[in-house]
């Protein structure tokens, strides 16, 4: 076996580390949820609009909030901001006091694309359910949830 065979072929859940059993369920989703949204309109998002619209989204937050939950720079993060303001999904506007950072608010559009986003999501729950068996879907978020409250994400 050559060395790109041996790094393609599967493992075993015991063999494999948990970074690649959550990330690759992980780039499904986010596939996922680009090809539903360009199919229901919304052509011009892509991949990297994703660490914009993620949960808990970004309407009333400032852009360094957003960018340190997406885990990339504020300028890669406002550069993203840029493009969706450009294309309708978002505005930026001052703050309740007045002062020099501005907040960011979804456009009507920005809305629209984030009831789609959930809507996607409710769909990709409803198959891996049946994919793992309802109780083993519900256990499987349970646990993830427990860590997500946990010290090990901080």
């Amino acid at each position: 076996m050559n060395v790109k065979q041996k790094l393609s072929a599967p493992a075993g859940a015991k063999q494999m580390l948990i970074g690649a059993l959550l990330r690759v369920p992980a780039q499904a989703i986010h596939r996922r949820l680009i090809q539903g949204l360009n199919r229901a309109g919304f052509h011009e998002l892509r991949l990297p609009h994703m660490a914009v619209f993620q949960f808990p989204g970004p309407d009333g937050v400032r852009p360094g909030v957003l960018a340190d939950r997406a885990g990339i720079s504020k300028q890669a993060m406002n550069q993203l901001l840029r493009s969706l303001e450009r294309l309708g999904y978002v505005v930026r506007s001052g703050t309740p006091n007045g002062g020099r950072a501005r907040i960011i608010r979804l456009a009507k559009r920005g809305h629209a694309a984030y009831a789609k986003i959930h809507e996607i999501l409710r769909d990709i729950e409803r198959e891996w359910s049946a994919e793992l068996g309802s109780r083993d879907f519900i256990r499987l978020k349970e646990l993830l949830f427990r860590v997500w409250e946990s010290p090990l994400t901080r």
